[in-house]
């Protein structure tokens, strides 16, 4: 996948995650601050005009993700704008030459970006947070580089959604969640499932452009 097509898929993904905020707001209202779904909403809008603007013409792969994450940082504030923010540009530091996105990029970006959120917040999996689906995606992503990236990445956002659908159970090590004890079991992550649609809709554009 080359650059435009990055943009592409990231076009789509951000419109699909606006659309996903009210889904977002209402997990995060129940055992959150409430403003979840809002930030994700507000980042991802601000990748539109981002990816809109003639001037945003990364030179490769890395220089892409990284301004990805810089405006996911800036535009969405909080814990979720400095976690996702991390993630898209951890990873992209580290394909900064690479002109085209392929299965083994993907690991790369999965696992440079999963790790530097766990040295950032020092979550891992297992503490109900978006960790939980990253790191599962990260996994499978290192057991598929040698396929094509769309049947990559539609694996790697299936395990981000069993790994989102995992933290229902889960009691909470982070956030507001943490004092809800017991309570928030029975209720997912609204940081996984993001993380996890994010990977879902960019398998969707991939499975469609790579027929």
């Amino acid at each position: 996948m080359n650059i435009s097509q990055l943009k592409q898929m990231m076009l789509l993904t951000a419109h699909q995650m606006i659309k996903s905020e009210p889904m977002l707001t209402e997990l995060d209202q129940v055992i959150g601050d409430g403003d979840h779904g809002i930030g994700m909403k507000r980042g991802f809008s601000a990748l539109i005009k981002l990816m809109d603007n003639p001037t945003f013409q990364p030179q490769n792969v890395g220089e892409f993700w990284v301004q990805i994450g810089t405006t996911l940082m800036t535009s969405m504030g909080g814990a979720s704008g400095a976690v996702f923010g991390t993630l898209f540009r951890a990873g992209g530091k580290s394909l900064d030459v690479e002109k085209e996105f392929n299965a083994v990029s993907l690991a790369r970006w999965l696992n440079q970006g999963w790790l530097a959120v766990h040295t950032r917040g020092g979550a891992k999996p297992g503490d109900k947070t978006m960790v939980d689906a990253l790191s599962a995606a990260a996994d499978v992503a290192n057991a598929v580089q040698s396929l094509p990236l769309d049947e990559a990445l539609s694996r790697c956002a299936e395990a981000a959604d069993q790994g989102a659908e995992g933290t229902k159970m889960m009691v909470a090590s982070f956030g507001r969640a943490k004092n809800l004890g017991e309570r928030a079991i029975g209720h997912c992550d609204p940081g996984a499932v993001s993380m996890a649609l994010i990977l879902r809709f960019m398998a969707q554009y991939a499975a469609n452009e790579m027929k």
